[in-house]
């Protein structure tokens, strides 16, 4: 055989070998934790107190608040759930995970209306990222919010978003993947709060980073979590008693000792499937090291961390 005809066959069959769809990209999707605390993050604007002081004196220990990445790698999209005050940052984490030359922004799924879920919106306005027809995921009291009050209808008018309805229990197929809202009791005084069911194609997650307490939910929660692969749940506060001077009956999030007995008769491979995410400032969880993140990971349970990566 000339040597010319060989080369022609040898690039004919590297053509056929890259195009086929067996060589497409069969990565699983996956969730990617951007961030862990609570609203304000870490350290929390005015606290000067020794917890805080760490944070700001060094910039690598500072914490964003809670925001998820999700990136479908057979069809190069990726999502966030909920858009916090560090978005800027957020982003540029899910662009070094999944690029853009790759993969579009193909959405953002807000939970409720606080300022550390929604209102990192802002930078994909006109005075900051100026972006075009960014798919933002509402229930009807949040979309109804952002088109009528100022600065988010900005957003709207100017087309840096487009706004998405959403509806509880209503499941929303992307592709290979699947997103539905759920309602859970919560601070509504501007929107109403949704956690969010995830499926894969393999696995599946259920996300609740700001909830009451689990009594005042009618899901059973160890039921909730027999029922996915994954389960972030809120974990604002570690104990009682750990805002000194102020009742936190007032502040009904549910305790991560709490919700840890609400757990504990559930097999290990069952608790494995815990991961606490939403820290407050003053949640000893922040510390890997302290006596209640070791006793957390001794019962079985889980702490979300920035660059977790949950395969679904």
């Amino acid at each position: 055989m000339k040597r010319k005809n060989l080369a022609c066959i040898v690039v004919t069959a590297i053509i056929l070998v890259v195009s086929s769809p067996l060589c497409a990209d069969s990565t699983p999707p996956y969730l990617y934790v951007l961030g862990v605390t609570q609203d304000a993050g870490y350290p929390q604007t005015g606290c000067y107190e020794e917890h805080c002081l760490p944070g700001w004196r060094d910039p690598d220990l500072r914490r964003p608040a809670v925001s998820l990445g999700l990136v479908d790698p057979v069809n190069n999209r990726k999502y966030m759930f909920d858009a916090t005050p560090g978005f800027p940052g957020q982003l540029y984490n899910l662009e070094m995970e999944a690029p853009s030359d790759r993969f579009d922004l193909a959405g953002i799924f807000l939970t409720h209306a606080h300022i550390g879920h929604y209102t990192g919106l802002m930078f994909l306005g006109h005075e900051a990222m100026g972006a075009s027809g960014v798919p933002v995921y509402a229930m009807p009291r949040m979309k109804n919010y952002l088109e009528t009050n100022g600065p988010w209808s900005q957003l709207v008018d100017y087309g840096n978003i487009e706004l998405k309805p959403l509806q509880a229990e209503s499941t929303e197929s992307l592709g290979q993947l699947k997103v539905t809202p759920f309602l859970v009791p919560h601070r509504d005084e501007y929107s109403e709060t949704v956690g969010y069911r995830i499926d894969g194609p393999n696995k599946s997650a259920a996300f609740i980073p700001d909830i009451n307490k689990w009594d005042q939910w009618q899901v059973d929660l160890a039921e909730l979590v027999q029922s996915v692969d994954y389960a972030l749940l809120d974990a604002t506060f570690y104990a009682d008693g750990e805002l000194p001077g102020r009742d936190m009956s007032k502040i009904p999030h549910p305790y991560v000792v709490e919700s840890m007995q609400i757990l504990q008769h559930l097999p290990l491979e069952q608790r494995n499937k815990v991961w606490f995410i939403h820290l407050n400032h003053t949640n000893p969880l922040l510390d890997p090291e302290s006596a209640a993140s070791k006793a957390v990971r001794l019962k079985g349970f889980n702490l979300a961390v920035e660059g977790l990566r949950l395969t679904l």
